[in-house]
């Protein structure tokens, strides 16, 4: 391979990385169908390879792109003699196209027009983070699959019936009208969120988290808080990267599990950290307050605090009680009796698990035994420590959780044995 076909391979190799999804986008706003849109990207790409050799470079590699994948849809329905039966409305998309090569912000519409689409109200919710994954993130089922720990066959599947879905449900690839956005925004954070959380805490497995999901759920919320700046969008990214920059200092060297209070906030990413803040004051500058922000809030106080001991609980736990009001759940009011035992002492916390231990939805969540043994650490009552501790085990699911409440059991009987 000469010079200029190492040149020609790795630009193009560079444009698929960083455009297309862009281009695929487009082609499904285009063509209409999500399958076809996919097949004709790789063609119009693999056309580029020949093409571009003997031509040169176009001066817009994106719309040459998108342009040939156009026209390898048209081919392609010709040939299945469905392109009289669409002719009157493909025509009306692709006059949208005539001013392309002036339309970047146009081709960044389609892909939030396509996470709408991916993430609409009659799709479940597990076949939406599926989809959007793979249609607006490019990852491949086998990468999803491993980040969910489900089987590849059981992904491709929850991919067949979400493309399935739109086609025969005529789902609408378009971003929703006004009096629509504010459910429908709610369900794409709603998925955002739920990738994001998966990526940061894995709900189960070796690991104790997917680095690249985790950031894919902040590019899509940077994406999404670009085209439509809403205050719960920029709450919701703030949140992410307030989290994400403590994620050097939450494992050690062999992937253990480290306590806010002992991580090395030398390791938090404070460039993560300014970007968290400036998304919570544009958010708060709106003058609406929503679950988003009041979370956001709470992660910035952690963030922004020196050291443990200068945690300005009081702060968290007005925001707490804020969030008890905007969107109140078993988990918040978990978070609260955290909060107002690190404010108080561990005899209001114990009370308040006490009492949330009747909730049904937290009989089996291991983060409230967890909590529990804690702050019966905290009053030095080891055998009521270690019984918590040893339920929240039985609970755990993920194996660095599991080998962290191992060693909590330990440290509680060594406490027992020396008194």
């Amino acid at each position: 391979m000469n010079a200029i076909a190492v040149t020609l391979q790795k630009t193009l190799t560079e444009i698929y990385r960083t455009e297309s999804r862009k281009i695929y986008a487009t082609l499904v706003r285009l063509v209409g169908d999500l399958d076809l849109a996919e097949e004709a990207m790789q063609e119009a790409f693999s056309a580029a390879t020949s093409m571009w050799a003997k031509e040169g470079i176009p001066s817009n590699p994106v719309a040459w792109l998108i342009s040939t994948g156009r026209y390898k849809a048209i081919d392609e329905l010709r040939k299945r003699g469905r392109l009289e039966l669409h002719k009157e409305e493909l025509q009306q998309r692709f006059e949208a196209l005539s001013s392309l090569r002036n339309q970047s912000e146009a081709i960044e519409d389609d892909r939030l027009r396509l996470m709408f689409t991916c993430c609409h109200p009659a799709i479940d919710l597990q076949v939406r983070v599926a989809l959007t994954l793979r249609e607006v993130c490019g990852l491949t089922t086998e990468q999803i699959a491993s980040a969910f720990l489900v089987p590849q066959a059981t992904l491709a599947q929850r991919l067949v019936r979400g493309k399935a879905k739109i086609r025969e449900a005529a789902i609408p690839i378009r971003v929703p009208d006004a009096d629509e956005l504010p459910e429908r925004l709610a369900a794409v954070l709603k998925v955002v969120y739920l990738v994001f959380n998966e990526g940061y805490y894995a709900s189960s497995g070796q690991q104790g988290g997917t680095v690249e999901l985790a950031e894919e759920a902040i590019r899509l919320c940077q994406l999404i808080a670009a085209l439509l700046p809403e205050p719960e969008v920029m709450g919701l990214l703030a949140l992410m990267m307030l989290h994400q920059s403590r994620h050097q200092a939450r494992f050690d060297a062999e992937g253990d599990i480290v306590l806010l209070d002992e991580q090395d906030r030398k390791l938090w990413d404070q460039a993560r950290i300014k970007a968290g803040n400036e998304w919570l004051r544009k958010a708060w500058s709106r003058g609406e307050v929503g679950a988003y922000c009041l979370q956001a809030a709470i992660a910035a106080s952690h963030a922004n605090a020196p050291s443990m001991a200068q945690t300005p609980w009081s702060e968290i736990v007005q925001f707490y009680n804020l969030l008890r009001q905007v969107e109140p759940s078993p988990i918040v009011d978990l978070n609260h009796a955290v909060a107002l035992g690190m404010q108080h002492g561990p005899d209001i916390a114990l009370e308040k698990i006490e009492e949330l231990k009747n909730v049904p939805s937290l009989k089996e969540y291991h983060l409230l035994y967890a909590a529990e043994g804690d702050f019966q650490r905290r009053r030095r009552d080891f055998l009521a420590a270690k019984g918590a501790f040893a339920r929240a085990l039985e609970l755990a699911k993920q194996e660095p959780e599991r080998r962290f409440l191992e060693k909590r059991i330990a440290e509680m009987e060594r406490e027992l044995t020396q008194s």
